[in-house]
């Protein structure tokens, strides 16, 4: 551990002391004009705790030249132990968004969303002696940040990339918001579990060659702005024919209770006439709508809908973007949603999916287990016969 500066000590500041105290002297200092800001987040360095991250990350926000310098590098030895700036962020309803300073050169592509929920994220700035500086993300659903890396790139180089990209997986990129691309980061890097951060490496130091503001905690999606007029109505089922949406599948750790459900309906010895299966297939699918479309699995699922409307709309593609606009509004009001016709077909799809490939497996598969409702078709197969 470094010393601490002299001015710190002699303004009362003692790096032995407990975490909490500590922070709370530097915060105090921090506000007296005559005790330097790099000695502050040189201190802050040296106290292993979430508070003295979240302190620099406030720091970050207004610094520039060697404040900043002295920022990164006690951001960087707390990485080191394991700390890391609050990145807490949301997609919030509609309400005003700051706008950060520092970026208005920074430009962004975003590839649309595969079946399995990657995604890649560019995003770049020019520099001063020509070219560009680029942060490359790949983002999972599942998995978080899957990689960053950040270097320097010429426009041809970027542009040829970005052309051998669209052309070998058959998508376009399409220009984003930086402040989407960014923010979209940033959570990706939030949700990804402790165990792979280090393979990710250090983001925040890379981030910070491009962007000097705080990883962004809140977040206004741009699609309630754009498709505003769109949003305010219902989904129409046909955004259930899109690619995006047929190649979607939830995770079958999810649906796969509901579809236990059917398949118990399905081999019911009890004989139901048509309209009771129906009513029955209806009554699985209502629980499925409210459970999976509800709290933390509903606000996925939502901004998967925000994040394909911007991506349609982008791509020319405006009535489909409304559509996926007006299912994210949905989610997001707490409609009630098992009335709507899209999402009544959007769940039977999800559970179809899984249903199918459990058919499939069986196809494949010796079967080992009898139903109680083959085994009574095959007793009454053999008595007839017996006959």
């Amino acid at each position: 551990m470094s010393a601490p500066d002299d001015a710190l000590v002699a303004a009362g500041f003692d790096p032995a002391a407990p975490a909490p105290n500590a922070l709370a002297k530097l915060r105090e200092l921090r506000a007296a004009s005559d005790i330097p800001s790099t000695a502050i987040a040189r201190a802050l360095g040296n106290i292993a705790d979430d508070g003295a991250a979240a302190m620099l990350a406030e720091m970050e926000g207004a610094a520039a030249g060697p404040l900043r310098r002295e920022i990164r590098r006690s951001l960087f030895k707390l990485h080191q132990r394991g700390i890391e700036p609050p990145i807490e962020p949301r997609v919030s309803a509609p309400r005003p968004t700051a706008v950060a300073a520092d970026a208005s050169n920074l430009s962004a592509l975003l590839s649309p969303i595969d079946g399995e929920g990657a995604r890649i994220v560019w995003i770049t700035k020019p520099r001063p002696q020509g070219g560009m500086m680029r942060l490359w993300g790949i983002t999972s659903e599942d998995e978080g940040l899957v990689g960053a890396i950040a270097g320097n790139i010429t426009r041809r180089e970027l542009r040829q990339e970005r052309e051998e990209i669209e052309r070998r997986s058959g998508m376009r990129l399409v220009e984003a918001d930086w402040r989407l691309a960014d923010f979209l980061l940033c959570d990706a890097y939030r949700h990804t579990p402790e165990a792979r951060r280090g393979k990710v490496g250090n983001f925040l130091a890379l981030r910070a060659e491009l962007i000097t503001s705080p990883p962004p905690t809140d977040f206004q999606h741009p699609i309630y702005s754009e498709l505003a007029a769109e949003a305010s109505r219902d989904p129409s089922p046909d955004l259930l024919k899109e690619p995006a949406l047929l190649e979607w599948k939830l995770a079958a750790t999810l649906v796969a209770p509901y579809v236990e459900e059917l398949n118990r309906a399905n081999e019911s010895t009890i004989v139901l006439n048509q309209m009771q299966q129906q009513d029955r297939v209806a009554q699985i699918v209502e629980r499925a709508i409210t459970d999976l479309l509800s709290a933390e699995g509903g606000a996925r699922i939502r901004r998967r809908f925000e994040d394909l409307a911007y991506y349609l709309n982008k791509n020319g593609r405006r009535e489909a973007a409304g559509w996926a606009a007006a299912a994210a509004a949905r989610i997001l009001e707490g409609a009630e949603l098992k009335r709507v016709p899209f999402f009544i077909g959007f769940i039977r799809m999800q559970l179809g999916h899984v249903v199918a490939e459990e058919q499939q497996r069986a196809r494949e598969e010796p079967r080992l287990i009898v139903t109680p409702a083959e085994a009574m078709r095959t007793s009454e197969a053999a008595r007839q016969r017996r006959r």
